[in-house]
């Protein structure tokens, strides 16, 4: 009998560890050349809805498929429909491209399969949670006053302080009566400015707060929260009934990365007794760079923060860092320990559990070790320098085309330009200009760029933030930029 053979007769067991072996040589293989060669591939596929689902069979098989199937069926089957987020050349939203070493500590995540629930479930996933969250704090230039933890997404680290907020309006118990267990429930209110990051209003969707119950503040010519707008909202809402609790401020808005100014927010939020969290999930891992550390002005007086390594520390999706100034309100918000979870170590030990919604919880805290150690401070540092200097190199390009407008401040590595040639002035025309030369250039399959709108007007979006993309790239993108809105103008002079 051959070690095929065997491996199909072993219906009760796993994969025998010889094929683990010859196949995850064969995976690792693949991964490598999928990296090495991925500009061979279209940033984004050239596929209509369904076409990838159509391929698949609509019934599970009976039987066993060998691997060498499975994996054909990747090349030929799903690699066809993959948006290639690892791409040099993907710089649509804000790209999350993932590294070696972020790669190779998902595996170990994967094969380790430990529940960091409870620290006796797994001690060492709540201990290197605990030694590597603390190393970012260190690395981003937090004080000591701040407790981290890690959890997936930056939407579900602002749902987690926005409920630590609500939690901290003592004249009721949401915790026990909820939104609905008596008469004289406030009507609670939470702030953000106009571009705050649609998953606020998500949180308040989902916490019972509800999408009346926050109030945009308007934002300045540079894209930045009004504070005086903020403290004119919270007198008026009070005189109306409202009972302000939190307000959400940005580091790094999604749309133009503005920065809203943390430390006039956090003045009027200690006067007003609010909770300030901040959101700087994609921006905020610039803040260990000694020349950036400007846009964490007044964080340190926030109630909490989230920053995402997987949006630009080349961390595999998901890993997210919420740091809160009060992990007790934290605790007396989502802490519930039913009997068959009590050990003998609770009273000396963090139990992560309690710090959230989840139970289960996978070992993130490898991705971030492995990539610390691998690449240094230091070598993190330099290749966020390199993309900001990239996103300013463009920025300049633009500023120099006459064609061309910015059409937002570039503090970091994302610009917002559009198409504008002096001899179109119709708003509307240039609207429809840049909407299809935004097709333009994402139908090539050779760069995939983003839209916003900024002021009502469409505004075109290219974020660097990718750990492969080069000056070369960002050349080649320009250079493609230019040549599609020239074809554009052809077309119309014909």
């Amino acid at each position: 009998m051959n070690s095929n053979n065997k491996s199909k007769s072993n219906v009760f067991g796993d994969m025998p560890a010889e094929e683990f072996k010859e196949h995850g040589y064969k995976m690792i293989d693949w991964i490598a050349e999928y990296l090495t060669d991925i500009e061979k591939f279209p940033v984004i596929p050239d596929i209509k809805p369904g076409d990838i689902k159509n391929k698949l069979p609509k019934n599970p098989p009976r039987t066993s498929d060998s691997f060498e199937k499975i994996l054909a069926d990747i090349d030929e089957k799903i690699i066809p429909g993959v948006t290639h987020w690892n791409h040099p050349n993907f710089m649509a939203y804000f790209n999350s491209t993932s590294s070696g070493p972020g790669i190779l500590a998902e595996m170990l995540s994967a094969a380790l399969n430990t529940n960091g629930m409870l620290w006796k479930t797994s001690p060492s996933t709540t201990e290197l949670e605990r030694v590597t969250v603390d190393w970012m704090r260190q690395m981003l230039g937090l004080s000591e006053s701040f407790w981290g933890i890690i959890y997936d997404t930056a939407s579900v680290s602002s749902m987690h302080a926005i409920a630590a907020a609500r939690e901290e309006v003592t004249e009721y118990s949401f915790r026990q009566k909820g939104l609905s267990g008596g008469e004289k429930i406030p009507k609670l209110r939470l702030y953000a400015s106009e571009h705050a990051h649609s998953s606020i209003e998500k949180v308040a969707i989902l916490l019972g707060i509800g999408i009346d119950g926050v109030r945009k503040i308007p934002v300045d010519n540079e894209f930045k929260m009004i504070p005086e707008k903020l403290s004119e909202a919270i007198i008026e809402d009070r005189k109306n009934g409202w009972r302000p609790f939190c307000a959400v401020a940005t580091v790094g808005t999604t749309s133009t990365t503005s920065i809203d100014p943390v430390d006039k927010i956090a003045d009027i939020c200690e006067k007003e007794r609010l909770w300030l969290h901040v959101d700087a999930a994609h921006a905020g891992v610039t803040a260990m760079l000694p020349e950036m550390k400007y846009i964490f002005k007044g964080v340190d007086r926030a109630d909490s923060l989230v920053v995402n390594p997987h949006k630009w520390m080349f961390t595999p999706i998901d890993l997210s860092l919420f740091y809160i100034r009060k992990p007790d309100v934290l605790k007396r918000t989502f802490s519930l320990v039913p009997e068959y979870l009590k050990t003998a170590e609770d009273n000396s030990v963090e139990n992560l559990m309690d710090y959230g919604i989840q139970l289960g919880r996978r070992f993130r805290a490898l991705k971030l070790w492995f990539i610390i150690r691998y690449f240094g401070v230091n070598g993190i540092i330099e290749r966020l320098r390199e993309h900001i200097r990239l996103g300013q190199l463009f920025a300049s390009w633009i500023d120099k085309h006459p064609d061309f407008e910015r059409m937002a401040l570039t503090p970091f590595s994302t610009i917002c330009f559009r198409a504008h040639p002096a001899k179109i002035n119709s708003e509307a025309e240039i609207d429809k200009l840049n909407e299809n030369l935004l097709q333009r250039i994402n139908e090539t399959g050779k760069l995939f760029i983003s839209h916003t709108k900024l002021n009502g007007k469409h505004v075109l979006r290219l974020s660097v933030s990718g750990i492969r993309t080069e000056e070369r790239h960002v050349r080649e993108a320009w250079e493609l930029i230019q040549i599609k809105l020239k074809e554009l103008f052809m077309q119309f002079s014909c």
